[in-house]
């Protein structure tokens, strides 16, 4: 554990600034998969968070201790392990309210993350509200995971999709927006941050806008949930999801967000024991409430454990303090990286901690294979945004993305073994 008096004693003394460069070591430390080296015998420099966050102990601890110290299902026994089950996983849904600002905890609904969120939600809610020629409205650089289940669902209820135009920063217009929704609009799905460019939207000012022409709004906050601080009330959006394991947790675990009325009103999001009232050969009777409604069968218990423990680990450090050292590493490494001859940054200065990048002559994937051998994580190719790679009318990037483990000795290290792919390479 970091030893947290200490560090506020720092802080007094010599700031914020001085209390974030400091504990930063000692935050890696805990950490397990760094204090091990790669399989070529290089210290591992991990730039790849916005696919997955590495695991902090306490999260690991906290999904062991379950398996071994209480294992029991949820919701099915009155015996103190399934008491210290049940307790433990509506605890961790009352984190999640707290940590996005939900107004109610039965507003977090628990599915296996947040494209499992996205398909249950088109299916069991928008499926019904669609009508032929109706409009759902997404943004040009959607992950496909926002993209694809409403394409599905467009053929399926005879709507139509139309994108809303990003420009070379990823910024979308709000005048475009409203121009869209001249014609009925059911729904604008939108993401907070572009996991490709890093770009932040204007949330509450999308939801606004769409709501004043009675549309509601998804938004998908996977990438925005680790480093800047999450509110749905601000944002207003009547729907919101994001996985555990951009969030320091476990993977298979996520989080769907939404308004109370919404998800008491909609259809379950599937169906089996857990949901029922009363059940016959041919019909059977569902609850009407969220979240059990929506929770049929046994639940990923361990998951929503790995992701209580996970927020705890987050609040300890503070989610202002990490997105504040964020946001100088990331600028950082933009001024070093835009120092580099033939590197062509994609996106603007104002971002998320993520830059996708070019380097003419060198293709993505050769890139990230030479820095692999340099102990260098990080992820090439089209990043599930095969649309955005068309609108910046490349196939590819390579792209490095920070979490609260990373230091600007990482940074250094990406940019001298790019220097050493150019020698190579060119």
């Amino acid at each position: 554990m970091v030893h947290w008096y200490v560090l506020r004693r720092f802080r007094i003394k010599f700031g914020m600034t001085a209390k974030i460069i400091m504990n930063i070591e000692s935050i890696k430390s805990q950490f397990p998969i760094f204090k091990q080296q790669t399989p070529l015998g290089k210290e591992l420099i991990f730039l790849d968070t916005a696919a997955s966050a590495q695991k902090p102990q306490t999260v690991i601890d906290a999904i062991s201790s379950f398996y071994s110290g209480y294992y029991a299902n949820t919701g099915r026994g009155s015996y103190w392990p399934a008491n210290a089950a049940t307790n433990s996983f509506e605890k961790a849904r009352e984190k999640v309210a707290q940590f996005i600002h939900a107004q109610y905890p039965e507003e977090i609904v628990f599915t296996s993350g947040t494209t499992d969120a996205i398909n249950k939600l088109a299916k069991a809610h928008f499926e019904h509200l669609l009508r032929p020629g109706d409009q759902l409205i997404v943004s040009e650089m959607e992950h496909h995971a926002n993209l694809i289940p409403w394409q599905e669902l467009a053929k399926r209820t005879g709507a139509q999709i139309k994108a809303l135009p990003v420009d070379q920063e990823g910024q979308v217009s709000l005048s475009d927006l409203s121009a869209l929704l001249a014609q009925r609009t059911v729904l604008v799905a939108i993401t907070a941050t572009s996991n490709v460019l890093g770009s932040k939207l204007d949330v509450a000012q999308i939801s606004k806008r769409a709501h004043q022409e009675g549309a509601q709004v998804f938004v998908d906050a996977a990438q925005a949930i680790a480093h800047a601080k999450t509110d749905v009330q601000h944002w207003d959006c009547d729907f919101m999801a994001f996985s555990a394991h951009k969030l320091y947790g476990p993977t298979g675990f996520g989080v769907l967000y939404g308004k109370r009325e919404w998800l008491d009103q909609m259809e379950p999001l599937s169906y089996g024991g857990g949901m029922i009232t009363r059940v016959g050969i041919t019909s059977a009777k569902y609850l009407r409430k969220s979240p059990h409604k929506h929770e049929a069968g046994t639940q990923h218990i361990a998951g929503a454990i790995g992701l209580g423990a996970a927020i705890d680990f987050v609040q300890e450090i503070g989610i202002n303090e990490i997105e504040a050292y964020l946001d100088g590493l990331t600028q950082y490494a933009l001024a070093k990286l835009k120092n580099i001859d033939l590197l062509d940054v994609k996106g603007g200065m104002e971002r998320a901690p993520v830059i996708a990048f070019t380097v003419e002559g060198i293709h993505p994937h050769d890139l990230a294979t030479f820095l692999n051998e340099k102990g260098i994580s990080v992820r090439a190719g089209h990043h599930c945004a095969q649309p955005l790679m068309t609108k910046l009318n490349v196939h590819a990037t390579t792209r490095a993305s920070f979490g609260i483990y990373n230091t600007k000795a990482d940074v250094d290290a990406l940019t001298d073994a790019i220097e050493e792919a150019k020698a190579f390479f060119l």
